[in-house]
Parts: C-alpha cells; sequence; structure tokens
C-alpha cells in the first residue's frame, strides 16, 4: 500500500469540497475553484477538518492509483489556499523578457522577438529583464506553462545560454580543444 495515500489531507475552515458523480471534486477556496476528475475506484471522505482517501482492495490497479489520487487532491487544497509558483532565469548577453498587457515577449537570442500568450488561469510576472515568475492555483498547470516557456530557448550545455529553472544546474560540457 502507498504510504502517501495512507495520510489524512488536513483541511482549512475557508475551504470548500464537493464530491460529484464519478468521483469529480470541485474545491473552493479564497485564491479561486478547481474542478478534477479522481479515479472512481477510490473513495474520497469528506471529515470536518481533513480529507481521508481510501483504497477499495489490494488489487496493483487500485494501489498504482490510490498515492496518485491523494496527491492530486493535496494539490487541489494547496492551489486553491496558497497557490503554486515557478521561477525561470534568462542567461545569456542581451536575453531579457518583458511583458506587454498578458503577452510576455521574450529576447533569446533569434532574429525577432517571440511572444507567449499564457492560459487565462496563469499569471506571469517579470520582477527583473532576466527573471520571470509564474503563478497560479493549478500546479499542473503552472508546471507546464514554465517547461513550455523553458522549450522556446532551453538552456546549452556549452555557455549555459537559455531559460533555465531559478535552482536547475546546468551540467557544462568542454569546448573543442587545439591541439
Amino acid at each position: 500500500m502507498s504510504r502517501i495515500g495512507r495520510k489524512p489531507i488536513a483541511k482549512a475552515e475557508n475551504i470548500e469540497v464537493k464530491i460529484e458523480t464519478g468521483n469529480t471534486v470541485t474545491v473552493k477556496g479564497p485564491k479561486g475553484q478547481l474542478t478534477k476528475k479522481i479515479p472512481e475506484c477510490l473513495d474520497i471522505q469528506v471529515e470536518k477538518d481533513r480529507l481521508v482517501v481510501l483504497c477499495p482492495s489490494d488489487n496493483r490497479e487500485h494501489r498504482s492509483l490510490y498515492g496518485l489520487g491523494r496527491t492530486l487532491l493535496a494539490n487541489m487544497i494547496d492551489g486553491v489556499s496558497k497557490g503554486f509558483s515557478k521561477n525561470l532565469e534568462l542567461v545569456g548577453v542581451g536575453y531579457r523578457a518583458i511583458k506587454q498587457g498578458n503577452t510576455l515577449v521574450l529576447n533569446v537570442g533569434y532574429s525577432q522577438p517571440v511572444h507567449f500568450e499564457p492560459q487565462e488561469d496563469i499569471e506571469i510576472e517579470v520582477p527583473a529583464p532576466t527573471k520571470i515568475t509564474i503563478k497560479g492555483i493549478d500546479k499542473e498547470a503552472v508546471g507546464d506553462t514554465a517547461a513550455r516557456i523553458r522549450s522556446i530557448r532551453p538552456p546549452e550545455p556549452y555557455k549555459g545560454k537559455g531559460i533555465k529553472y531559478e535552482n536547475e544546474y546546468i551540467r557544462r560540457k568542454a569546448g573543442k580543444t587545439v591541439g
């Protein structure tokens, strides 16, 4: 059995959880509302100050979905109460980011600037010309947006130029040697 799945999920009083048919869970909180379909084989019980996910049997498929279902619920509750964020850095001479309205404009070494339009529930901030912060209540959408921005110019291994996550370590390669 999953050790993660057995942990109960703490729920604040200002968070409202509704479970509809087919295990469609709706979570409302101060930051917004999220709806997600949890695997139907799992049983979700809502108590006063916590949620408990129960595994119906010791079947291999049920065990594999047990920890996943609990983690999805925990991420939904964290998202509507605190929110999630990812930070990106631009490394390279002349690399910079500008926010025009809701569009992110990146100058990352191409002949034309790259325009990136995020999803409607994702907020992008540019605190400095070489830093980008992505915020939202859906952890999956925040991570996906950060990965899509990073894929515009991934860091290369020789000089480390490109768009990287804030604490990402870029493994460097030695250049050509003459001799």
